[in-house]
């Protein structure tokens, strides 16, 4: 498995296990009885032929699970195995016995356990200690200790009011690309600087995503919030890409798909510079470059148009080349393209005109 699938594998784990012991779970709430208790407790998420040979002891119950039977059974010397659909409590008081040369930073026994199983299973591991007062969720090894939702929801309204502001900067960047690529003025710094504002956008968006899948039920307004926050960021950001990035040339050609993935790959301090942003664009790292002129292919303008498929929108920048012949092409010469007839052309003609005249007088008026 390549890297980048196995991180999106484990993020993918990350998220379900978060998901499972969120606020209004019935996971969530036998682990929060199991702490107010004060007896502690280690649950393991799943249970295969890898957790098995780990279980020494015990009693084998197969019951259906329940929050108050999680809270009566933690009361137990000894770890719990739900079924990875958290339906079901299979084994209760059994002694993990994962392999101790795996390495751990924990030097709580219940935490070492917790952590050595969760690597050496795969399954999620929650660790409720009693001494310290928390609940910890282990997944491949790493620790992610369950907070309050209102503290967690402090911190999402934090991220979320800064999301607002970026947002409203991104609007302002992207009209003003708008405007500039109906003039044909574009250079290779406004790209990157709308490139760079729909990226911190999106990080912003997917670090509230967490939060939202973290705060389970108490995150519903906060999705709603974010949906409408980031609607149409994601393709703006694939249109940006299929305007700009240099058409390839031999092998190290950058590709559309490249181009995103180098942007996903910036630190956040590289995002800060222009330069970075345009060469994973594609385009040269010197400094003169950012200067120098560009031209939409128009596939961002022809999005705007409504009710236009994509595949009209592929051959009409196939036919013409580029933004400009659209904009100067009649409604005979949309009509040339297959797929558009005249209704389609003119509703395309009289779309691209009112794109133009709105963008121009956003910018000057």
């Amino acid at each position: 498995m390549a890297p980048t699938d196995r991180a999106g594998a484990a993020d993918k784990l990350l998220r379900a296990s978060l998901s499972a012991v969120a606020p209004g779970t019935a996971l969530r709430d036998g682990l929060e009885r199991v702490l107010r208790g004060n007896t502690g407790g280690l649950i393991v998420l799943g249970m295969d032929r890898t957790v098995e040979p780990l279980c020494s002891g015990g009693f084998v119950l197969d019951v259906e699970f329940s929050a108050t039977r999680l809270r009566e059974l933690c009361k137990l010397d000894g770890a719990l195995v739900l079924d990875k659909d958290i339906t079901k409590i299979v084994r209760a008081g059994v002694q993990l016995v994962p392999d101790a040369s795996i390495p751990t930073e924990e030097t709580g026994t219940r935490h070492r356990t917790a952590q050595r199983v969760s690597i050496q299973t795969g399954f999620p591991v929650v660790s409720v200690s009693q001494s310290m007062r928390l609940i910890a969720l282990y997944v491949n090894g790493h620790r992610r200790v369950l907070e309050d939702s209102a503290a967690i929801l402090s911190r999402a309204n934090q991220a979320l009011a800064t999301l607002e502001r970026y947002k409203l900067r991104l609007d302002e960047v992207a009209g003003t690309l708008s405007a500039l690529e109906i003039e044909d003025l574009v250079t290779v710094r406004d790209v990157s600087a709308v490139a760079q504002r729909l990226e911190m956008v999106r990080r912003i968006a997917t670090e509230i995503a967490e939060y939202v899948v973290e705060l389970g039920t108490d995150g519903r307004l906060l999705s709603l919030q974010l949906d409408e926050l980031i609607a149409g960021v994601e393709p703006e950001r694939e249109l940006v890409a299929r305007d700009y990035v240099p058409q390839p040339s031999g092998k190290r050609g950058r590709t559309v798909g490249s181009a995103l993935t180098e942007l996903d790959r910036l630190t956040h301090s590289e995002l800060l510079e222009l330069s970075t942003v345009a060469r994973a664009l594609g385009y040269s790292g010197a400094p003169e470059t950012l200067d120098s002129a560009v031209s939409p292919r128009g596939f961002r303008l022809l999005a705007k148009v409504p009710r236009l498929p994509n595949t009209v929108i592929e051959r009409l920048v196939e036919h013409f080349g580029g933004l400009q012949k659209l904009l100067a092409a009649s409604v005979d010469d949309l009509q040339m393209v297959d797929g558009v007839g005249e209704a389609r052309a003119r509703s395309v003609r009289e779309g691209l005109s009112r794109l133009a005249e709105s963008s121009i007088l956003e910018r000057y008026v």
